[in-house]
């Protein structure tokens, strides 16, 4: 009974040896990252699908003048602005230049390719560490495991008498470290999830919106080319 306080988790993390410590303060600063980009690519998504349905909302209203919303636009704006900013911008510059409908509408959709593809870069960028963290934490710890329980079994073989309370402590430090494995791989595998899959809609919607702008700037520069 007397063994008893030396088996609380703080006091067996401080007791292990020194590589399963190193495995846990690895798998803890890899949570600890983790759950920083899932704060931040959250807020950042959240807030992009924000921007996109106020953006729509305003730009198919009935009242709504594209050069006027162009020059409220700043170029460097990201999301939905920016690819509108980029579509548009090009449109203007090609139709003063007077170049042929079709060279136009190709420069205008090359355009909107490219901000999409930035865009896509931006929603994307950290999910391959949420997707590394989630996949290789659970084996980083098992290896912690696998290591402090090797050296309980040692020390019991030096010993007179194999009891339970002697290889307990050992079993239970390499236990934690799976523990904290798994404590870093399932919010990280949960969030990968979520965000690649919020991502894939985001640009779903972009590549929807660039193909219902290039019509309408499409019909806009054949009623006047008609005229």
């Amino acid at each position: 009974m007397s063994d008893s306080p030396n088996m609380s988790p703080w006091t067996l993390i401080a007791e292990a040896s020194l590589l399963v410590q190193l495995v846990m303060l690895i798998l803890v600063l890899a949570s600890l990252i983790s759950w920083f980009l899932i704060i931040q690519r959250s807020s950042l998504m959240g807030s992009a699908r924000r921007s996109l349905t106020r953006f729509e909302r305003s730009f198919w209203s009935k009242d709504t003048d594209l050069g006027q919303m162009y020059q409220q636009q700043q170029a460097d704006s990201s999301g939905v602005e920016g690819i509108f900013h980029a579509g548009y911008s090009e449109f203007a510059h090609l139709r003063e230049q007077q170049s042929e409908p079709e060279a136009v509408m190709e420069g205008v959709q090359r355009a909107m390719r490219i901000a999409i593809a930035q865009e896509e870069e931006r929603l994307e960028k950290h999910l391959p560490f949420l997707a590394t963290v989630g996949s290789v934490s659970p084996y980083i710890g098992l290896f912690g495991t696998v290591w402090g329980i090797m050296n309980s079994f040692i020390g019991l073989s030096q010993t007179q008498q194999a009891t339970l309370a002697a290889v307990a402590p050992g079993i239970a430090e390499a236990l934690i470290a799976t523990a904290i494995g798994l404590f870093a791989a399932i919010p990280a595998v949960i969030a990968y999830n979520r965000f690649a899959a919020r991502a894939e809609g985001l640009i779903n919607r972009y590549y929807s919106f660039a193909e219902q702008f290039s019509a309408l700037l499409h019909r806009r520069l054949h009623s006047r080319t008609g005229q």
